[in-house]
C-alpha cells in the first residue's frame, strides 16, 4: 500500500505539472527489442494516459512516427551505430537519411532531435571515434539544406564512463583519451544549440557496492546527504550529483552554460540475477516514483537550481530479447500486455492490439497495451528493419535539391 501511495502521489503531481511551461515534460525511452510488443497505436494511447509527451527512439521507425502524427509528442530519433562511419564518409548518405527518415514525418510528427550513435565515445572502435563528429556535422548540413535546423537538433548520448571521476562533482573531468573527441563535439553542440545527453544510472553504483552506497541516497529518499567541499553544495541524491559532475567536466572543457545537459536514460530494474543487488520491484517503484515527482516539480540540480532537468525514464516496458544480465530485461514500468511490472499506483488503459512475431517487428495478432522501450544501459544500437539503415542506399539516388518538410 505504501508503494502504491508513493507512486500515485507522483503521478498526481505529474499531470498538472506537465502542463506548466516552467517544468519539462516527462520523457520516455521507446524501442523495440522484444518479440511480444503491441503496435505503435497502442503505445500512443498509453503515452497519453501517462501525460508523457517526450519520446526517445533508438532508430527512426516509420511505423512509430506515422502512428504518432498529430499526437503532440516530441520525438528524439536515432541513427544506429553501424551507420555512423558511412554518414561521416559520404555526405550524400546523410542527406538520404534525412529524406528517408525525417521529411516524410514532419511537421505532422514533431521530431526535435536526432541522436547519432549511442555511447560511442566510450567504445574502442577507432573508426567510430573518428567518425562521430563528422557524421553529426554531415547530418546538421543535411537538415540545414531542408531548413530544419531550427526544429531538429543533432546530438549524441554518452555514458558516464566518459568521465575520469564523478565525485565530488566539482572534481569531475573528461578522460584524457576522450577529450580530443569531446572538445570539438562540445563546440559543435554549443554552436548549434543542441543538448548534451548523458545516460546516468545510480543503480549501477549501488549494485557495485551495496554495503557502502546509501540506498536512500540513490532512491531520492530522506538521507544525510553528501557535500562537495570545493563548492559547498549539498547533494541529497546521486542522480543530481552525476549530472553536476558532467556539468563540471563541460565547464573545464571551456563550454559551461553554453550547453544544456539532459538525462537521456535513467531507471531501476525490478528483477535481476542473484548477484544484482537491489533489483527488486519495491526499489524500482521507489526510484521511478520519486524520480517522476522530481521531474514534475521542475527542479534543477544544486549547481543549476534554476534550470529544470529534462529526464527520459528507462523504460516503459520490459523487453524479453535484450542480452546481458536479467536486469536488462526488467527495466520496464509495464509488461508488454499493459499490466504493471510492479505496483505503479495507476490504472493502465486496456488496449487491444497486435503483438510482434519477430524482433520488434510489430506483426502477428494478440491483445496488448503499452509502450515499447529501447535497448538498455550499455546495450548496442537499435536493431530490425525500422532503424533507417536499410533505406539509405535506396534513398540516395532519389535525393533532390529541393526539400519540402
Amino acid at each position: 500500500m505504501a508503494l502504491r501511495l508513493v507512486l500515485a502521489a507522483a503521478f498526481a503531481v505529474l499531470a498538472p505539472a506537465l502542463a506548466a511551461a516552467s517544468a519539462p515534460a516527462l520523457g520516455i525511452n521507446y524501442g523495440q527489442v522484444a518479440d511480444n510488443l503491441p503496435p505503435p497505436q497502442a503505445a500512443a494511447v498509453l503515452l497519453r494516459a501517462l501525460n508523457a509527451s517526450k519520446v526517445k527512439l533508438y532508430d527512426a521507425d516509420s511505423r512509430v512516427l506515422t502512428a504518432f502524427a498529430g499526437s503532440g509528442a516530441d520525438f528524439t530519433v536515432g541513427v544506429p551505430d553501424r551507420l555512423v562511419p558511412r554518414l561521416a564518409a559520404d555526405p550524400s548518405a546523410a542527406s538520404a537519411w534525412v529524406h528517408a527518415n525525417i521529411l516524410p514525418h514532419v511537421p505532422a510528427t514533431s521530431i526535435t532531435a536526432v541522436t547519432v550513435g549511442n555511447e560511442v565515445l566510450t567504445g574502442t572502435d577507432a573508426t567510430m571515434l573518428r567518425s562521430l563528429l563528422p557524421a553529426m556535422e554531415a547530418l546538421h548540413v543535411a537538415l540545414a539544406a531542408c531548413n530544419l535546423t531550427s526544429r531538429v537538433a543533432v546530438t549524441t548520448a554518452h555514458s558516464l564512463a566518459v568521465l575520469s571521476s564523478s565525485f565530488p562533482p566539482s572534481s569531475a573531468a573528461f578522460r584524457h583519451d576522450v577529450l580530443p573527441y569531446m572538445s570539438p563535439l562540445l563546440g559543435f553542440l554549443a554552436k548549434t544549440g543542441a543538448p548534451f545527453l548523458v545516460n546516468a544510472y545510480p543503480y549501477f553504483a549501488y549494485k557495485a557496492d551495496p554495503d557502502r552506497v546509501d540506498l536512500s541516497y540513490v532512491l531520492f529518499e530522506p538521507n544525510a546527504g553528501v557535500s562537495d567541499a570545493a563548492t559547498g553544495l549539498r547533494y541529497d541524491n546521486m542522480l543530481h550529483a552525476q549530472v553536476d559532475a558532467v556539468r563540471a567536466a563541460i565547464c573545464k572543457a571551456n563550454y559551461g552554460k553554453a550547453v544544456e545537459i539532459r538525462v537521456s536514460e535513467t531507471g531501476w530494474p525490478s528483477q535481476g540475477d542473484e548477484d544484482e543487488a537491489g533489483a527488486t520491484p519495491e526499489n524500482a517503484a521507489r526510484y521511478n516514483g520519486n524520480l517522476m515527482r522530481l521531474v514534475a516539480e521542475g527542479k534543477g540540480t544544486p549547481a543549476a537550481p534554476g534550470e529544470p532537468l529534462q529526464v527520459y525514464v528507462f523504460a516503459l516496458f520490459n523487453e524479453d530479447q535484450k542480452p546481458g544480465p536479467a536486469s536488462e530485461r526488467h527495466y520496464g514500468l509495464f509488461q508488454p500486455d499493459g499490466t504493471p511490472a510492479y505496483d505503479v499506483g495507476v490504472k493502465a488503459p486496456t488496449i487491444s492490439g497486435r503483438k510482434g512475431s519477430g524482433s520488434g517487428s510489430g506483426n502477428g495478432t494478440s491483445g496488448g497495451a503499452g509502450l515499447v522501450v529501447a535497448q538498455g544501459p550499455g546495450g548496442a544500437d537499435g536493431v530490425g528493419p525500422g532503424t533507417g539503415y536499410y533505406t539509405v542506399s535506396a534513398a540516395a539516388s532519389k535525393v533532390t535539391a529541393i526539400c519540402t518538410p
